[in-house]
């Protein structure tokens, strides 16, 4: 039966943030709330946890997990940036974004795509999650909550601990979540591809 943590939007409680915190360093999978919809996220290096989001949204191996950072810094450690991607990428983060770039030996292998050896990162603009990943010290690997056969992510706390209960440890729950995943540009090709539009304006990388 999955924790559930009930979090203020505006005002997240340390000591409840730190025990989310706690349960992710033991190996938790958890769904916490971003500023585009709700995601399924472990700790990096968590080949079990990795393993249950495949399941959860039975996914392939192509797919791009996320390193969900909490800064320029955290993100440069596992993802190589030329100037010109930096800058374009700077401007338009915090927010709705997810940046596909060429991994650093940080990532583990299970994350990388197989043949591109790519990853997906981004920051989010969410004070719960940030202060999630605060906690952390570390990216969250994530994945957005999309159930197979659905067309919209899940986007209640309540409703994903009734229906995930038994299939993740923890959900955290800060109110009302966007429905929306992120808009995803691909720069891995050194020119910008928008692979899905999303919350995030992509007439900024058209």
């Amino acid at each position: 039966m999955a924790k559930y943590f009930d979090v203020h939007p505006e005002n997240p409680q340390q000591r409840t943030i730190s025990s989310v915190a706690d349960s992710i360093r033991s190996g938790a999978l958890v769904a916490y709330p971003t500023d585009s919809c709700y995601a399924l996220g472990c700790q990096l290096g968590n080949r079990d946890g990795i393993g249950r989001i495949r399941t959860i949204r039975n996914l392939d191996e192509r797919h791009h997990f996320t390193l969900v950072c909490r800064d320029f810094a955290q993100l440069g450690h596992f993802a190589r940036i030329d100037n010109d991607v930096f800058r374009a990428i700077k401007a338009a983060t915090p927010g709705g974004y997810t940046f596909i770039l060429p991994a650093t030996k940080e990532v583990p292998r299970q994350l990388l795509h197989p043949k591109k050896k790519t990853v997906g990162v981004r920051i989010p603009d969410h004070v719960v999650t940030q202060a999630l990943l605060a906690a952390l010290g570390e990216p969250l690997v994530s994945s957005t909550l999309l159930l197979p056969g659905e067309e919209e992510p899940l986007t209640l706390g309540w409703e994903i601990k009734e229906r995930l209960d038994h299939v993740v440890d923890a959900v955290v729950d800060s109110g009302d979540c966007g429905t929306e995943p992120t808009t995803v540009v691909d720069f891995s090709g050194g020119e910008a591809e928008i692979v899905r539009r999303g919350t995030g304006d992509p007439g900024r990388f058209a």
